[in-house]
């Protein structure tokens, strides 16, 4: 079983903290977040996302239930960068989910930044984001991943790509309309699944 490297927990950051960084760069030095100029708008678009997100979301009573009878401790490791929109989309339900309890520490640390961590946890060979490890608190295993996509998204994007051939900006359309329709509610109820099984 994988086990998370302490290097990498005591680089990783809070969500709070994610923000505060990823915001401030924004404002002031782009540079620090190391984007193409194609990237650079995608992280700008993602500031409003955040922002309307971080009030807007609501985790439910089942969820909430669940989060609130953890037995035991665990670190929620994001694998994450400012420009992705998935990221934009489900990492602050992961922090709302987190909030509800003492149980769960949700710490964040960019991709680009931690290949060898990434590479552990490739999507049909592709370094997706974002993805959630379920890391045990005292022993760093890893028990446990999420991402980077609900199970319809993921199904949108292989229909949209089978239809058209390629995930364009229309297809993105389509992806960001319906993560607004769902309300975080696939990203809660997939994971709050996910924990009911670790922590038996």
């Amino acid at each position: 079983m994988n086990k998370v490297d302490q290097n990498v927990l005591n680089n990783s950051f809070t969500y709070d903290a994610f923000r505060s960084y990823v915001t401030e760069a924004l404002q002031n030095n782009p540079e620090k977040l190391q984007l193409t100029a194609d990237y650079l708008p995608y992280a700008e678009l993602n500031e409003a996302r955040l922002h309307r997100l971080d009030k807007t979301l609501n985790v439910e009573p089942e969820v909430a239930e669940v989060m609130e009878n953890l037995n035991k401790e665990y670190i929620w490791l994001v694998i994450s960068e400012s420009w992705c929109g998935d990221a934009a989309q489900s990492v602050p339900m992961l922090n709302k989910m987190a909030a509800i309890t003492d149980k769960v520490d949700l710490r964040i640390v960019f991709r680009d930044q931690n290949l060898d961590l990434m590479d552990q946890y490739l999507t049909n060979g592709g370094r997706a984001i974002p993805k959630l490890l379920i890391v045990n608190k005292e022993s760093r295993e890893v028990l446990g991943d999420w991402g980077p996509r609900p199970a319809d998204a993921v199904q949108l994007v292989n229909d949209y790509k089978a239809e058209h051939g390629k995930f364009d900006e229309d297809g993105i359309i389509a992806l960001n309309k319906w993560y607004t329709k769902n309300k975080g509610q696939q990203v809660q109820q997939e994971v709050a699944a996910l924990m009911t099984d670790i922590d038996q």
